[in-house]
């Protein structure tokens, strides 16, 4: 679905055009921040570090990851988050 209109749709890709790698990046960065942060807030509060990582994980990567990695991501250390 795309319900930007033609004239929004070009003054966004122009605003991205003038950004910098740096800008685009920093950007990207704070949309990831703030779509975990949404995700975080949804889940029980009662759940352990590693549920809450891999339920996060899973919420924003839905089936793109093995089973594997999934586990492995939940068994890490907490990485300042």
């Amino acid at each position: 679905m795309n319900d930007t209109s033609p004239t929004v749709a070009l003054l966004v890709e122009e605003r991205h055009r003038a950004m910098t790698s740096d800008d685009r990046c920093r950007v990207a960065s704070s949309l990831f921040d703030t779509a975990r942060a949404i995700v975080d807030a949804s889940l029980a509060a009662d759940l352990t570090p590693a549920q809450r990582r891999l339920a996060v994980a899973r919420r924003l990567y839905g089936t793109e990851l093995p089973d594997a990695a999934y586990a492995a991501h939940a068994a890490f250390g907490h990485a300042g988050h």
